[in-house]
Protein backbone atom coordinates (compact mmCIF):
# COMPACT_ATOMS: atom_id res chain seq x y z
CA UNK A 1 0.00 0.00 0.00
CA UNK A 2 1.81 3.63 -0.90
CA UNK A 3 1.82 5.95 1.36
CA UNK A 4 0.74 9.67 0.69
CA UNK A 5 3.24 12.75 0.41
CA UNK A 6 1.89 15.63 1.89
CA UNK A 7 3.30 18.91 1.47
CA UNK A 8 5.61 18.91 4.60
CA UNK A 9 6.93 16.12 3.23
CA UNK A 10 8.41 18.16 0.18
CA UNK A 11 12.29 19.10 0.75
CA UNK A 12 12.54 23.08 0.83
CA UNK A 13 14.33 23.20 -2.53
CA UNK A 14 11.67 21.44 -4.28
CA UNK A 15 9.16 23.78 -2.96
CA UNK A 16 11.34 27.12 -3.65
CA UNK A 17 11.86 25.85 -7.45
CA UNK A 18 7.64 25.90 -7.01
CA UNK A 19 7.95 29.26 -5.90
CA UNK A 20 10.21 30.83 -8.45
CA UNK A 21 7.74 29.55 -11.44
CA UNK A 22 4.82 31.41 -9.92
CA UNK A 23 4.65 35.16 -11.38
CA UNK A 24 1.89 36.78 -10.34
CA UNK A 25 1.53 38.35 -7.12
CA UNK A 26 -1.52 37.54 -6.00
CA UNK A 27 -0.44 33.89 -6.48
CA UNK A 28 2.48 34.34 -4.09
CA UNK A 29 0.22 35.82 -1.92
CA UNK A 30 -1.91 32.97 -2.00
CA UNK A 31 0.31 30.46 -1.72
CA UNK A 32 2.20 31.83 1.22
CA UNK A 33 -1.32 31.48 3.14
CA UNK A 34 -0.84 27.66 2.88
CA UNK A 35 1.70 26.69 5.56
CA UNK A 36 4.16 28.57 7.28
CA UNK A 37 7.22 26.88 5.52
CA UNK A 38 5.83 27.98 2.20
CA UNK A 39 5.41 31.77 3.83
CA UNK A 40 9.03 31.82 4.99
CA UNK A 41 10.07 30.11 1.50
CA UNK A 42 7.82 32.63 -0.30
CA UNK A 43 9.49 35.15 1.60
CA UNK A 44 12.93 33.83 0.94
CA UNK A 45 12.56 34.14 -3.19
CA UNK A 46 10.93 37.33 -3.84
CA UNK A 47 13.59 39.05 -5.44
CA UNK A 48 10.90 42.23 -6.24
CA UNK A 49 8.76 44.79 -4.74
CA UNK A 50 6.59 47.74 -5.71
CA UNK A 51 5.10 49.31 -3.07
CA UNK A 52 2.89 52.66 -3.28
CA UNK A 53 0.92 55.28 -1.10
CA UNK A 54 -1.92 52.63 0.20
CA UNK A 55 0.93 51.35 3.22
CA UNK A 56 0.26 53.77 5.65
CA UNK A 57 2.12 54.42 8.51
CA UNK A 58 4.59 54.62 5.39
CA UNK A 59 8.16 53.89 7.35
CA UNK A 60 6.81 51.00 9.95
CA UNK A 61 4.73 49.38 6.82
CA UNK A 62 7.98 49.78 4.62
CA UNK A 63 10.55 48.53 7.28
CA UNK A 64 7.89 45.55 7.87
CA UNK A 65 7.92 44.68 4.26
CA UNK A 66 11.50 44.87 3.64
CA UNK A 67 12.30 42.65 6.98
CA UNK A 68 9.98 40.18 5.82
CA UNK A 69 11.70 40.02 2.56
CA UNK A 70 15.54 39.75 2.81
CA UNK A 71 16.52 39.03 -0.21
CA UNK A 72 14.60 42.19 -2.78
CA UNK A 73 16.67 42.45 -5.56
CA UNK A 74 14.28 45.09 -7.41
CA UNK A 75 12.42 48.10 -5.15
CA UNK A 76 9.78 50.33 -6.64
CA UNK A 77 8.49 53.04 -4.77
CA UNK A 78 5.51 55.56 -5.43
CA UNK A 79 4.75 57.96 -2.34
CA UNK A 80 4.91 60.76 -4.99
CA UNK A 81 3.21 63.77 -3.09
CA UNK A 82 4.17 62.60 0.59
CA UNK A 83 6.40 63.98 2.84
CA UNK A 84 8.74 61.63 5.03
CA UNK A 85 11.33 61.83 7.56
CA UNK A 86 14.55 60.33 5.74
CA UNK A 87 16.24 60.15 9.22
CA UNK A 88 14.37 56.90 10.01
CA UNK A 89 14.07 55.43 6.48
CA UNK A 90 18.04 55.80 6.56
CA UNK A 91 18.87 53.93 9.72
CA UNK A 92 15.34 51.06 9.14
CA UNK A 93 15.47 50.47 5.57
CA UNK A 94 18.30 51.49 3.49
CA UNK A 95 21.12 50.90 5.78
CA UNK A 96 19.74 47.54 7.61
CA UNK A 97 17.37 45.59 4.69
CA UNK A 98 18.71 46.42 1.39
CA UNK A 99 21.63 44.28 1.49
CA UNK A 100 21.82 43.08 -2.10
CA UNK A 101 19.31 45.81 -3.65
CA UNK A 102 20.31 46.24 -7.24
CA UNK A 103 17.30 48.37 -8.56
CA UNK A 104 15.60 50.89 -7.46
CA UNK A 105 12.90 53.06 -8.59
CA UNK A 106 11.16 56.25 -6.69
CA UNK A 107 8.27 58.20 -7.61
CA UNK A 108 8.78 60.52 -3.88
CA UNK A 109 8.61 64.25 -3.86
CA UNK A 110 11.65 64.60 -0.97
CA UNK A 111 14.89 62.53 -0.70
CA UNK A 112 17.84 62.47 1.32
CA UNK A 113 20.29 61.03 -1.35
CA UNK A 114 22.88 60.29 1.00
CA UNK A 115 20.68 56.99 2.31
CA UNK A 116 21.32 55.46 -0.83
CA UNK A 117 24.81 55.53 -1.30
CA UNK A 118 24.85 52.43 1.74
CA UNK A 119 23.57 50.02 -0.97
CA UNK A 120 26.83 49.09 -2.37
CA UNK A 121 25.21 46.57 -4.50
CA UNK A 122 22.98 49.03 -6.25
CA UNK A 123 23.19 48.57 -10.34
CA UNK A 124 20.26 50.65 -11.43
CA UNK A 125 18.74 53.78 -10.23
CA UNK A 126 15.64 55.39 -11.58
CA UNK A 127 15.00 59.02 -10.19
CA UNK A 128 11.16 60.05 -11.14
CA UNK A 129 9.46 63.31 -10.10
CA UNK A 130 11.86 63.85 -6.86
CA UNK A 131 12.06 67.52 -6.88
CA UNK A 132 14.10 67.82 -3.94
CA UNK A 133 16.75 65.66 -5.46
CA UNK A 134 19.67 68.31 -6.48
CA UNK A 135 23.33 67.32 -8.15
CA UNK A 136 25.01 67.16 -4.51
CA UNK A 137 22.84 64.54 -3.45
CA UNK A 138 23.43 62.64 -6.80
CA UNK A 139 26.85 63.52 -6.71
CA UNK A 140 26.70 61.23 -3.29
CA UNK A 141 25.47 58.63 -4.50
CA UNK A 142 27.69 58.67 -7.85
CA UNK A 143 30.34 57.97 -5.54
CA UNK A 144 29.01 55.55 -2.91
CA UNK A 145 27.45 53.33 -6.10
CA UNK A 146 30.24 52.22 -7.65
CA UNK A 147 28.27 49.08 -9.55
CA UNK A 148 25.78 51.46 -11.11
CA UNK A 149 25.47 50.77 -14.43
CA UNK A 150 21.88 52.19 -15.25
CA UNK A 151 20.71 55.94 -14.50
CA UNK A 152 17.22 57.61 -15.50
CA UNK A 153 16.40 60.42 -14.15
CA UNK A 154 12.92 62.11 -14.72
CA UNK A 155 11.36 65.40 -14.61
CA UNK A 156 13.95 65.88 -11.91
CA UNK A 157 14.20 70.11 -11.75
CA UNK A 158 16.75 70.43 -9.30
CA UNK A 159 19.48 68.40 -10.77
CA UNK A 160 21.72 70.91 -12.66
CA UNK A 161 23.58 69.43 -15.60
CA UNK A 162 26.59 71.94 -15.43
CA UNK A 163 27.33 70.48 -11.79
CA UNK A 164 30.54 68.43 -11.18
CA UNK A 165 27.90 64.74 -11.07
CA UNK A 166 27.72 64.13 -14.62
CA UNK A 167 31.72 64.89 -15.25
CA UNK A 168 32.42 62.43 -12.01
CA UNK A 169 29.90 59.25 -13.61
CA UNK A 170 31.78 59.88 -16.54
CA UNK A 171 35.10 59.70 -15.53
CA UNK A 172 34.26 56.62 -13.56
CA UNK A 173 32.66 55.40 -16.50
CA UNK A 174 30.74 52.23 -15.33
CA UNK A 175 27.08 53.33 -16.46
CA UNK A 176 26.05 51.63 -19.30
CA UNK A 177 22.34 53.04 -19.88
CA UNK A 178 21.87 56.51 -18.89
CA UNK A 179 18.12 58.45 -19.47
CA UNK A 180 17.51 61.66 -19.03
CA UNK A 181 14.00 63.11 -19.52
CA UNK A 182 12.31 66.21 -19.12
CA UNK A 183 14.70 67.65 -16.74
CA UNK A 184 14.52 71.52 -17.50
CA UNK A 185 18.12 72.55 -16.20
CA UNK A 186 20.10 69.53 -17.93
CA UNK A 187 20.74 70.74 -21.51
CA UNK A 188 22.12 68.36 -24.16
CA UNK A 189 25.30 70.31 -24.14
CA UNK A 190 25.88 69.26 -20.64
CA UNK A 191 25.78 65.69 -21.66
CA UNK A 192 28.34 66.31 -23.72
CA UNK A 193 30.45 66.15 -20.79
CA UNK A 194 30.07 63.05 -20.25
CA UNK A 195 33.58 62.55 -21.48
CA UNK A 196 34.98 59.06 -21.22
CA UNK A 197 31.52 57.55 -20.16
CA UNK A 198 30.42 57.31 -23.88
CA UNK A 199 32.91 54.54 -24.50
CA UNK A 200 30.70 52.39 -22.46
CA UNK A 201 27.82 53.57 -22.52
CA UNK A 202 25.10 51.38 -24.61
CA UNK A 203 21.55 52.89 -24.43
CA UNK A 204 21.13 56.81 -24.37
CA UNK A 205 18.01 58.81 -24.68
CA UNK A 206 17.40 62.37 -23.89
CA UNK A 207 14.46 64.18 -24.29
CA UNK A 208 12.56 67.90 -23.57
CA UNK A 209 8.69 67.92 -22.57
CA UNK A 210 6.68 68.38 -26.08
CA UNK A 211 6.78 72.28 -26.96
CA UNK A 212 7.16 74.46 -30.05
CA UNK A 213 10.61 75.09 -30.16
CA UNK A 214 11.61 78.92 -31.17
CA UNK A 215 15.05 79.53 -29.43
CA UNK A 216 18.53 79.28 -31.35
CA UNK A 217 20.76 76.64 -29.98
CA UNK A 218 24.54 77.45 -28.62
CA UNK A 219 26.78 75.32 -26.87
CA UNK A 220 29.01 77.58 -25.09
CA UNK A 221 32.29 76.20 -25.56
CA UNK A 222 31.57 76.66 -29.49
CA UNK A 223 34.36 78.57 -31.77
CA UNK A 224 33.14 80.96 -34.47
CA UNK A 225 34.93 79.64 -37.68
CA UNK A 226 36.86 76.98 -36.06
CA UNK A 227 36.45 73.43 -37.44
CA UNK A 228 34.58 71.91 -34.21
CA UNK A 229 34.17 68.31 -33.04
CA UNK A 230 33.81 66.75 -29.87
CA UNK A 231 36.39 64.49 -28.70
CA UNK A 232 34.73 61.25 -27.03
CA UNK A 233 34.26 58.02 -28.24
CA UNK A 234 30.44 56.19 -28.10
CA UNK A 235 31.07 53.15 -30.47
CA UNK A 236 29.33 50.98 -27.74
CA UNK A 237 26.32 52.88 -28.06
CA UNK A 238 23.04 50.55 -29.60
CA UNK A 239 20.14 52.21 -28.50
CA UNK A 240 19.69 55.97 -29.03
CA UNK A 241 16.78 58.44 -28.44
CA UNK A 242 16.25 61.87 -29.12
CA UNK A 243 13.19 64.08 -28.69
CA UNK A 244 12.18 67.35 -28.92
CA UNK A 245 15.96 69.35 -29.00
CA UNK A 246 16.71 71.30 -31.52
CA UNK A 247 20.27 70.95 -33.25
CA UNK A 248 22.87 72.52 -35.74
CA UNK A 249 25.10 70.67 -38.29
CA UNK A 250 27.93 71.24 -35.90
CA UNK A 251 27.28 71.36 -32.91
CA UNK A 252 24.99 69.62 -29.45
CA UNK A 253 23.71 65.66 -29.52
CA UNK A 254 23.37 65.46 -33.51
CA UNK A 255 27.11 65.12 -33.29
CA UNK A 256 25.77 61.31 -32.17
CA UNK A 257 24.66 60.12 -34.92
CA UNK A 258 28.03 60.21 -36.88
CA UNK A 259 29.93 58.36 -34.23
CA UNK A 260 27.41 55.44 -33.13
CA UNK A 261 28.88 52.49 -35.65
CA UNK A 262 27.41 49.72 -33.41
CA UNK A 263 23.87 51.37 -33.67
CA UNK A 264 20.97 49.44 -33.54
CA UNK A 265 17.94 51.03 -32.59
CA UNK A 266 17.22 55.22 -33.22
CA UNK A 267 14.44 57.22 -32.54
CA UNK A 268 14.44 60.71 -33.80
CA UNK A 269 11.15 62.72 -32.32
CA UNK A 270 10.77 65.93 -33.52
CA UNK A 271 14.77 66.87 -33.48
CA UNK A 272 14.90 70.43 -35.14
CA UNK A 273 18.22 70.87 -37.46
CA UNK A 274 18.67 66.84 -38.72
CA UNK A 275 18.03 66.44 -42.57
CA UNK A 276 18.75 63.43 -44.83
CA UNK A 277 22.53 63.92 -44.43
CA UNK A 278 22.30 62.78 -40.97
CA UNK A 279 20.10 59.62 -42.30
CA UNK A 280 22.63 59.17 -45.18
CA UNK A 281 25.15 58.90 -42.98
CA UNK A 282 23.69 56.68 -40.31
CA UNK A 283 23.00 54.20 -43.34
CA UNK A 284 26.53 54.68 -44.29
CA UNK A 285 28.27 54.37 -40.80
CA UNK A 286 25.89 51.74 -39.00
CA UNK A 287 25.45 48.42 -40.40
CA UNK A 288 23.69 46.63 -37.65
CA UNK A 289 20.81 49.16 -37.82
CA UNK A 290 17.62 47.05 -37.00
CA UNK A 291 14.93 49.84 -35.64
CA UNK A 292 14.44 53.35 -36.79
CA UNK A 293 11.20 55.65 -35.76
CA UNK A 294 10.71 59.38 -36.91
CA UNK A 295 8.44 62.02 -35.45
CA UNK A 296 8.26 64.92 -37.66
CA UNK A 297 6.10 67.89 -38.03
CA UNK A 298 6.07 70.43 -40.90
CA UNK A 299 9.16 73.19 -40.66
CA UNK A 300 10.09 75.80 -43.01
CA UNK A 301 12.16 73.65 -45.01
CA UNK A 302 14.05 74.50 -48.45
CA UNK A 303 12.59 73.66 -52.52
CA UNK A 304 14.37 71.91 -54.13
CA UNK A 305 16.65 74.34 -57.20
CA UNK A 306 16.87 76.49 -54.12
CA UNK A 307 13.49 78.46 -55.37
CA UNK A 308 12.42 79.60 -51.97
CA UNK A 309 11.06 77.38 -48.93
CA UNK A 310 7.84 75.89 -48.13
CA UNK A 311 6.40 73.93 -45.11
CA UNK A 312 6.58 70.54 -45.17
CA UNK A 313 8.45 67.83 -42.75
CA UNK A 314 12.03 67.91 -42.90
CA UNK A 315 13.29 64.16 -44.40
CA UNK A 316 12.49 63.51 -47.97
CA UNK A 317 12.50 59.97 -50.09
CA UNK A 318 16.29 60.23 -49.87
CA UNK A 319 16.53 59.23 -46.55
CA UNK A 320 14.30 56.08 -47.21
CA UNK A 321 16.59 55.44 -50.24
CA UNK A 322 19.56 55.28 -48.29
CA UNK A 323 18.28 53.27 -45.41
CA UNK A 324 16.80 50.54 -48.53
CA UNK A 325 20.53 50.91 -50.20
CA UNK A 326 22.13 49.65 -46.86
CA UNK A 327 20.73 48.87 -44.05
CA UNK A 328 19.74 45.25 -44.64
CA UNK A 329 18.96 44.42 -41.04
CA UNK A 330 16.46 47.00 -40.34
CA UNK A 331 13.07 45.18 -39.01
CA UNK A 332 11.14 47.74 -37.48
CA UNK A 333 9.92 51.24 -39.24
CA UNK A 334 7.74 54.16 -37.35
CA UNK A 335 7.14 57.09 -39.03
CA UNK A 336 4.75 59.25 -37.34
CA UNK A 337 3.42 62.64 -38.85
CA UNK A 338 1.73 65.77 -36.67
CA UNK A 339 0.36 68.55 -37.68
CA UNK A 340 -0.07 67.68 -41.78
CA UNK A 341 -3.71 68.20 -43.15
CA UNK A 342 -5.35 64.95 -44.66
CA UNK A 343 -5.70 65.79 -47.62
CA UNK A 344 -2.52 68.08 -48.40
CA UNK A 345 -0.03 65.00 -48.64
CA UNK A 346 2.82 67.00 -50.17
CA UNK A 347 3.17 68.28 -46.74
CA UNK A 348 5.28 64.98 -46.15
CA UNK A 349 8.45 64.99 -47.75
CA UNK A 350 8.34 61.46 -47.84
CA UNK A 351 5.89 59.68 -50.70
CA UNK A 352 4.71 56.40 -51.18
CA UNK A 353 7.33 55.25 -53.81
CA UNK A 354 9.84 56.01 -51.10
CA UNK A 355 8.24 53.49 -48.66
CA UNK A 356 7.53 50.57 -50.85
CA UNK A 357 11.18 50.73 -51.84
CA UNK A 358 12.28 50.57 -48.24
CA UNK A 359 9.77 47.86 -47.53
CA UNK A 360 10.92 45.59 -50.71
CA UNK A 361 14.34 46.13 -50.30
CA UNK A 362 14.61 45.10 -46.54
CA UNK A 363 12.90 42.61 -43.80
CA UNK A 364 10.33 44.63 -42.26
CA UNK A 365 8.46 42.71 -39.38
CA UNK A 366 7.59 45.86 -37.59
CA UNK A 367 5.70 49.02 -39.43
CA UNK A 368 3.73 51.57 -37.73
CA UNK A 369 2.67 54.86 -39.55
CA UNK A 370 0.70 57.35 -37.93
CA UNK A 371 -0.57 60.44 -39.61
CA UNK A 372 0.68 59.24 -43.07
CA UNK A 373 -1.99 60.83 -45.20
CA UNK A 374 0.16 60.29 -48.46
CA UNK A 375 -0.11 56.44 -48.07
CA UNK A 376 -3.41 54.51 -49.85
CA UNK A 377 -4.63 51.53 -50.98
CA UNK A 378 -2.11 51.02 -53.49
CA UNK A 379 0.58 51.56 -50.75
CA UNK A 380 -1.59 48.62 -49.00
CA UNK A 381 -1.14 46.45 -52.39
CA UNK A 382 2.66 46.69 -52.19
CA UNK A 383 2.60 46.15 -47.99
CA UNK A 384 0.50 42.54 -48.81
CA UNK A 385 4.14 41.48 -50.76
CA UNK A 386 6.03 42.47 -47.83
CA UNK A 387 7.49 39.10 -46.90
CA UNK A 388 7.92 39.38 -43.55
CA UNK A 389 5.79 41.90 -41.95
CA UNK A 390 4.33 40.79 -38.66
CA UNK A 391 3.02 43.66 -37.33
CA UNK A 392 1.45 46.51 -38.97
CA UNK A 393 -0.09 49.23 -37.07
CA UNK A 394 -2.05 52.53 -39.13
CA UNK A 395 -3.03 55.15 -36.79
CA UNK A 396 -4.83 58.22 -38.79
CA UNK A 397 -4.06 57.14 -42.05
CA UNK A 398 -7.13 58.34 -43.83
CA UNK A 399 -6.45 57.20 -46.95
CA UNK A 400 -6.78 53.33 -46.46
CA UNK A 401 -10.19 52.22 -47.49
CA UNK A 402 -11.67 48.40 -47.66
CA UNK A 403 -9.70 47.57 -50.72
CA UNK A 404 -6.77 48.07 -49.47
CA UNK A 405 -7.61 46.17 -46.53
CA UNK A 406 -8.77 43.25 -49.04
CA UNK A 407 -5.12 43.52 -50.18
CA UNK A 408 -3.48 43.31 -46.73
CA UNK A 409 -5.76 39.96 -46.28
CA UNK A 410 -3.04 38.64 -49.10
CA UNK A 411 0.36 39.42 -46.64
CA UNK A 412 1.80 36.23 -45.75
CA UNK A 413 2.67 36.70 -42.52
CA UNK A 414 0.75 39.14 -40.82
CA UNK A 415 -0.25 38.15 -36.94
CA UNK A 416 -0.69 41.56 -35.50
CA UNK A 417 -3.35 44.50 -36.90
CA UNK A 418 -3.71 47.67 -35.40
CA UNK A 419 -6.21 50.62 -36.76
CA UNK A 420 -6.71 53.58 -35.02
CA UNK A 421 -8.88 56.83 -36.46
CA UNK A 422 -8.49 54.93 -40.11
CA UNK A 423 -12.26 56.09 -40.58
CA UNK A 424 -12.60 55.15 -44.11
CA UNK A 425 -12.16 51.17 -42.88
CA UNK A 426 -15.32 49.22 -42.25
CA UNK A 427 -16.13 45.76 -41.13
CA UNK A 428 -16.11 44.58 -44.67
CA UNK A 429 -12.50 45.56 -44.88
CA UNK A 430 -11.59 44.45 -41.40
CA UNK A 431 -13.29 40.68 -41.66
CA UNK A 432 -11.32 40.00 -44.96
CA UNK A 433 -8.35 39.95 -43.21
CA UNK A 434 -9.58 38.35 -40.05
CA UNK A 435 -11.11 35.44 -42.75
CA UNK A 436 -7.89 35.40 -44.67
CA UNK A 437 -5.24 35.25 -41.40
CA UNK A 438 -5.39 33.71 -38.24
CA UNK A 439 -4.51 36.53 -36.29
CA UNK A 440 -2.73 36.80 -33.07
CA UNK A 441 -4.22 40.49 -32.08
CA UNK A 442 -6.41 42.74 -33.48
CA UNK A 443 -6.82 46.31 -31.92
CA UNK A 444 -9.38 48.78 -33.35
CA UNK A 445 -9.71 52.10 -31.67
CA UNK A 446 -11.75 55.38 -32.62
CA UNK A 447 -12.71 53.75 -36.17
CA UNK A 448 -16.12 54.87 -36.56
CA UNK A 449 -17.27 52.58 -39.26
CA UNK A 450 -15.93 49.32 -37.80
CA UNK A 451 -18.21 47.71 -34.77
CA UNK A 452 -17.77 45.53 -31.99
CA UNK A 453 -19.43 42.36 -33.24
CA UNK A 454 -16.92 41.92 -35.86
CA UNK A 455 -14.70 41.75 -33.84
CA UNK A 456 -15.91 38.40 -31.99
CA UNK A 457 -13.31 36.16 -32.20
CA UNK A 458 -11.49 37.79 -35.12
CA UNK A 459 -8.20 37.16 -33.00
CA UNK A 460 -6.58 35.59 -29.75
CA UNK A 461 -6.35 38.96 -28.17
CA UNK A 462 -9.32 41.44 -29.55
CA UNK A 463 -8.82 45.31 -27.80
CA UNK A 464 -11.80 47.61 -29.42
CA UNK A 465 -12.50 51.47 -28.01
CA UNK A 466 -14.79 54.00 -29.69
CA UNK A 467 -13.02 56.56 -28.52
CA UNK A 468 -8.97 57.27 -28.07
CA UNK A 469 -6.64 59.82 -26.86
CA UNK A 470 -5.75 62.59 -29.81
CA UNK A 471 -2.92 62.30 -31.59
CA UNK A 472 -1.52 65.29 -30.41
CA UNK A 473 -2.33 64.48 -26.71
CA UNK A 474 -0.31 61.14 -27.01
CA UNK A 475 3.20 62.34 -28.37
CA UNK A 476 3.10 65.71 -26.66
CA UNK A 477 5.65 64.51 -23.94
Amino acid sequence: MSSMLSLEDLPDALLAEIVKRITNTSDLKSISLVSKRLYTIEAEQRSSIRVGSDLCPAIDALSALCSRFPNLLEVEMDYSGWSFQWNLLEKHIFSLHFPVLRDLTLYIDDIRMGCLASCKNLMSLRLNSVSAIGSRGLLSVAVGCKNLTSLHIIKCKHIVGSDKWLEYIGSAGSLEELVVKNCKRISQYDLLKFGPGWMKLKKFEFKFKRSFNTYEPRDPCYVDNYQYGYDFCCESLKDVTLATIVTKPEIGLRCLLTKCKALERLCLHYVIGISDHDIITISQNCSNLRSISLSQEMLLCEIPGGTGVMARTPFTDDSLNALALRSHMLEAVELMFYGCAPDWSSEIAFTQDGLVTLLQCCPIRHLVLRGANFFDDEGMEALSSAQFLETLELMQCVAVTDVGMRFLAQSPCLKNLTLQMCYEVTDDGVCEVVRARDLESLTVESCNQISVEALQGAAKSVHYKVDCPSYYDRYKD
